[in-house]
């Protein structure tokens, strides 16, 4: 059950679609909203590090700007949570990013993030640092939001029958009773048969919902490809899937169609843990 949000924000323009994208959700799930906005350590640390007998240049102006830049990253959520009649707990901190977040997300259910950040406009096919990180090191779900994300339409939910996928089922199952949303179930198998077996297990999950239920199979291309694709065309406003799939290496690393769909999806999200 989702009952508390963490969003984390840089207070970027591609960070203010995660922030809206998450007053939204917490409005909608009668969630407690908390807002977390850090001053990276790394900016000034690289600045004060021995550079060929250069001298450093003063930090205090520098870091009173990251500072005050947090500072006003909180009020602005603050703000817009009341807007929509929420009452959000926002805080700024110092440290590494990825590292303040994870800690502080777990006093929450789930940890909103936007993809892309301040430097959304030098990003190539790599996703944020501060993103991959946390998507790396916490063991909460986390929803990523890029630029123009929206909680709007029905749930995409990737199945492929592996531990994973049955915790993003469940996940998918509360999130589109309490949004009323339909799922459309997406499994991916070249087996005709264990396509069958995979609807006929995730049906199991998903049970008597008030919301329809669609599924949808594929069989040749790209996993990763083919479930963007069949969430464009049901014009989903967010994606449900397990952090590892059957091909699972790792705790530490994220699965390789997970990840990919995290890099380029131009839909939300959800990492389920």
């Amino acid at each position: 059950m989702i009952s508390t949000i963490l969003v984390a924000t840089d207070g970027s323009e591609a960070a203010a679609v995660a922030e809206r994208f998450g007053v939204s959700l917490a409005g909608r799930l009668k969630a407690r909203l908390l807002g977390l906005s850090v001053a990276e350590d790394r900016y000034t640390r690289g600045v004060q590090e021995d550079g060929l007998g250069v001298p450093t240049p003063p930090m205090e102006p520098f870091a009173g700007y990251l500072k005050s830049r947090a500072d006003a990253t909180c009020r602005r959520l603050s703000e817009q949570a009341r807007s929509e009649g929420l009452e959000a707990s926002c805080e700024s901190a110092q440290g590494i990013a990825d590292d303040r977040i994870v800690a502080r997300g777990q006093q929450a259910d789930l940890i909103i993030l936007g993809r892309d950040g301040q430097h959304a406009s030098f990003r190539t096919g790599l996703i944020g640092s501060t993103v991959d990180g946390v998507i790396r090191k916490t063991t909460k779900s986390a929803l990523v939001v890029p630029g123009g994300g929206h909680l709007s339409g029905p749930l995409v939910l990737a199945f492929d029958g592996s531990p994973g996928s049955r915790i993003a089922a469940n996940l998918a199952v509360q999130l589109a009773t309490r949004l009323g949303e339909p799922i459309h179930v997406f499994v991916d198998s070249k087996d005709k048969g264990r396509a069958v077996a995979r609807f006929d297990e995730v049906r199991g999950v998903v049970g008597a919902l008030p919301v329809p239920v669609r599924e949808i199979s594929s069989t040749l291309g790209r996993p990763d490809v083919k479930l963007i694709d069949s969430a464009r065309e049901m014009r989903a406003g967010l994606i449900v899937m397990g952090a590892y799939g059957r091909n699972r290496i790792t705790e530490y690393f994220l699965g390789s169609n997970s990840a990919a769909v995290v890099r380029t999806s131009p839909i939300a999200v959800l990492v389920a843990r």
